[in-house]
């Protein structure tokens, strides 16, 4: 039988979790390979770039059922049940599509969570040129990346968030060397600042940085700290970095002052780690050719 869509995926992982117990996405492959009888050579049926086409559905299945908050992540690399999930599996659903989940509360925020990015909807695909679907699921992978990093980032621990600010900034051709951005930050101590790194290898200025895992919003009280911390050490250059975001009373505080105060956000957070290449790595490159009209080209 031809492999399923993720799409027809949908209800038998949703089944397969219904013991609430935490699984691995390997798990969920073993159980739905067997649940839908898959022979052998579908099993190992590839894409070009090595992913095995059923582990690549099952994937993006468990996405959209996150998504759609039937599924959390409890751990790295594992999957569970929520009570929301449970709830709905009770309603005993005979079969499950991405426009049911979207009927869900809470999926179109999730879905639409990236700051500054939306991709087309199906509805549009087909007012679109090949171009432009294929920009369109681009942009679609790097939603879901991004989504996946702050996730990951979510389960972290503080030192682990530490040493991913130095990796970006460093990437981003600050700090000088790892050796000194690894002391630097984690290491002031001094009230609103969580570390100091270098703007350009040899040291001529430095940037004091705040660096938090949080949970809610981040207002104008903890960046009118930040500011204090700044003023305190005779700095005007800072960058506060959170996995949540700011409100908009503290994005204008910070663009108000004199000393420049860079606010990064968990959206542009794992924009920037994307664009650096810290925490992910390249799957596949496509190349699209054209006819070279010059070529063809008769003198």
């Amino acid at each position: 039988m031809p492999i399923p869509t993720y799409q027809a995926l949908l209800l038998p992982l949703l089944e397969f979790l219904k013991d609430e117990q935490a699984h691995s996405l390997k798990e969920a492959v073993d159980y739905i390979e067997n649940h839908v009888g898959l022979s052998e050579s579908e099993r190992r049926l590839r894409f070009p770039s090595g992913q095995r086409v059923i582990a690549h559905r099952v994937g993006w299945t468990r996405t959209y059922l996150k998504m759609a908050e039937l599924v959390n992540y409890p751990q790295h690399g594992l999957m569970k049940l929520t009570p929301k999930g449970k709830a709905f599996l009770a309603t005993k659903p005979r079969a499950l599509t991405i426009a049911d989940l979207t009927k869900i509360p809470g999926f179109k925020e999730n879905w639409n969570s990236t700051p500054g990015k939306t991709s087309s909807s199906k509805a549009e695909q087909g007012n679109l040129t090949p171009e432009e679907r294929i920009d369109s699921a681009f942009e679609e992978l790097e939603n879901d990346l991004a989504r996946e990093l702050l996730d990951q980032i979510a389960q972290s621990t503080p030192g682990f968030f530490e040493r991913l600010v130095v990796d970006l900034l460093l990437k981003m051709g600050y700090g000088g060397s790892f050796q000194d951005a690894g002391r630097a930050l984690g290491k002031s101590g001094d009230g609103g600042i969580d570390g100091i790194i270098k703007e350009d290898k040899l040291g001529l200025d430095l940037i004091y940085i705040q660096a938090k895992r949080w949970e809610g919003t981040v207002g104008r009280p903890e960046i009118q700290k930040f500011m204090g911390a700044l003023a305190g050490n005779r700095s005007k250059k800072g960058v506060f970095i959170t996995t949540s975001s700011f409100t908009g009373d503290a994005i204008r505080y910070a663009t108000s002052l004199e000393a420049k105060i860079v606010l990064i956000d968990g959206g542009l957070l794992a924009e920037l780690m994307i664009e650096h290449d810290v925490g992910v790595a390249p799957q596949s490159t496509r190349t699209i050719k054209r006819i070279d009209a010059d070529y063809f080209a008769e003198e």
